[in-house]
């Protein structure tokens, strides 16, 4: 007696098609997030750049006003300043007055700009416009010494305030950093005192 093979005639109706279509959907899903993403990685990093480049002006234009303090650069005399110089152009301020809120830009007193700008120009031009871009800076580093007077625990010392802002490539990459400089003249003896 032969036997004759059993089968059952389940109809499939599409089970293989539908689970196909949902498995390319989860696939499709999961490849739009991955690549969104890296879209917003690349506008982070992109961000973290442009802040560290307003972060560096800032402190080229702070070095700057420290090396001109320690060189003995406080000729002419400490004034009352109301306007805005040129540093590249030698001309530099000593401020006697205080500068009103450095977190608040751009400086000014009384509504007039204040403050030295300064734009390095080794080992490269610094490229300012105010067209954003990635390899431009929106705006020239500026500085703002302020003399405070003479130093209370340092004999012939004299301190004062640097306040520095640079920017990135647009208006709000902007880096604001402050420091106090002391100036002190000092006499050391080589032998035979």
């Amino acid at each position: 007696m032969t036997q004759k093979p059993c089968h059952t005639s389940v109809p499939q109706r599409g089970f293989v098609l539908v689970s196909s279509l949902l498995l390319l959907l989860v696939v499709t899903i999961l490849a739009v997030n991955m690549f969104r993403s890296f879209g917003v990685e690349e506008k982070i990093a992109g961000n973290v750049r442009d802040k560290q480049r307003a972060l560096q002006a800032a402190e080229t234009a702070q070095q700057y006003a420290e090396r001109f303090l320690a060189q003995g650069g406080t000729t002419p005399a400490a004034i009352n300043c109301t306007t805005t110089v040129n540093a590249n152009a030698g001309n530099i301020q000593v401020c006697t007055n205080p500068l009103p809120n450095p977190m608040s830009l751009p400086w000014q007193n009384a509504g007039v700009p204040i403050g030295d700008t300064y734009a390095p120009t080794v080992p490269t031009q610094m490229t300012v416009t105010s067209a954003i871009g990635p390899e431009t800076y929106y705006s020239t580093p500026q500085f703002y010494i302020a003399y405070l007077g003479p130093s209370p625990s340092v004999n012939g010392g004299v301190v004062y305030q640097i306040d520095a802002v640079g920017y990135g490539g647009s208006p709000s990459s902007v880096a604001v950093v402050e420091s106090t400089f002391l100036v002190q003249s000092s006499v050391t003896c080589l032998g035979g005192c």
